[in-house]
């Protein structure tokens, strides 16, 4: 025992020497996180949207009135020209503009703002619906009525991007603790001087993925901590849900990485490789773009990748999106089915010395 727990200490050391890794599992989430924090924290959508309105004069204007002042997601500003109002749209002094001069109603957008323009849209488009109502004296004949199932906390796009950042975290983590790590120290010599000894190289590989397990749940609390302090972000984490996954897909991908250990002996090479797949797999395992808007053939990629499932998994747990509780089970099985498969094979084809 005292001597794993010396491998234990011997391999913290070498982990807080490598400040590249130590950016990566630190550093890498907070920066993503804050970065789209702060650029969806200012994103214009239906809760906060700033309307610019030009009435040509003479216009029979109450019942746009009645309806602008009845939306109460609406900032409304007045303009008396509409040459006005698009120049506030241009200069952004406004979100979206509309001008109404007797025959039909003019929405004016800023087509730089793609993503918003589909809320304001949205907004523009019930307004209209309203106007024409009022104007013709009737009521809907329907009262549509929201109602969110399953879990409620993913109140908005980044809600649910926070978690699958930290699983990307993990999965980079994951790999580069093998591929990159081993493949490091087999340069520098460190792994023949420690298989020399008699130790076992399933200890020295019992020892890496104690210290990474902890380092990574460690990076993942402090993700979490920080986008729910700076960005009020709310999450329901079921606790040991999130533990038990956290380590499952941090052993999946630890197994993973075996793969480039086997076929990859410079550690620059391995860092670019595990950087490849994980670039590919964030892409496609529906983190920054929702699987659905993908093309079928993308679509069928993405459910062949971990990282997909992972993100799954880490939105179920943190409560922000509702999976089955057997899907989650079977998910969590099947990564530490991985690493019962591979991290063997690391130790018995990986970690052995270099042949002179």
């Amino acid at each position: 025992m005292k001597a794993f727990l010396a491998l234990v200490r011997a391999e913290a050391v070498l982990l807080l020497r490598d400040r590249i890794a130590l950016l990566l599992i630190f550093l890498f989430p907070l920066v993503f996180i804050l970065i789209f924090g702060f650029l969806m924290g200012g994103t214009g959508g239906p809760q906060s949207a700033r309307i610019g309105v030009a009435l040509a004069s003479g216009t029979d204007s109450g019942a746009l009135e009645a309806v602008l002042e009845g939306a109460a997601s609406l900032r409304v500003t007045h303009y008396a020209l509409s040459s006005a109002l698009e120049e506030a749209v241009a200069k952004r002094d406004v979100d979206f503009g509309l001008v109404w001069a007797g025959e039909k109603l003019v929405f004016l957008y800023d087509p730089s703002r793609v993503q918003e323009n589909f809320a304001f849209q949205q907004l523009a488009q019930g307004i209209a619906t309203d106007f024409n109502l009022r104007r013709q004296s009737v009521s809907p004949l329907l009262a549509a009525e929201k109602i969110d199932l399953g879990k409620k906390a993913a109140a908005n796009s980044f809600s649910l991007l926070v978690p699958g950042i930290l699983a990307f975290a993990v999965l980079s983590a994951g790999l580069f603790a093998v591929s990159g790590h081993l493949t490091a120290m087999k340069e520098r010599k460190i792994l023949d001087r420690l298989l020399v000894t008699p130790m076992r190289p399933v200890h020295l590989l019992a020892a890496i993925v104690v210290v990474r397990l902890a380092v990574v749940y460690v990076s993942t609390l402090i993700t979490l901590f920080v986008s729910m302090t700076v960005f009020r972000v709310s999450f329901d984490v079921d606790w040991p849900r999130y533990t038990l996954f956290v380590a499952a897909s941090t052993l999946g991908m630890m197994g993973f990485g075996t793969l480039i250990a086997l076929v990859v002996r410079r550690s620059s090479s391995a860092g670019y490789l595990a950087n490849i797949l994980g670039m590919v797999m964030m892409f496609l395992s529906g983190i920054y773009f929702p699987i659905e808007m993908m093309p079928s053939v993308l679509r069928a990629v993405s459910r062949a990748l971990p990282l997909t499932y992972m993100a799954e998994g880490m939105r179920y747990t943190t409560g922000v999106a509702e999976i089955s509780g057997l899907r989650f089970w079977v998910v969590t099985a099947v990564f530490f089915g991985m690493a019962a498969v591979l991290l063997p094979v690391l130790a018995r084809y990986v970690m052995v010395p270099e042949r002179r």
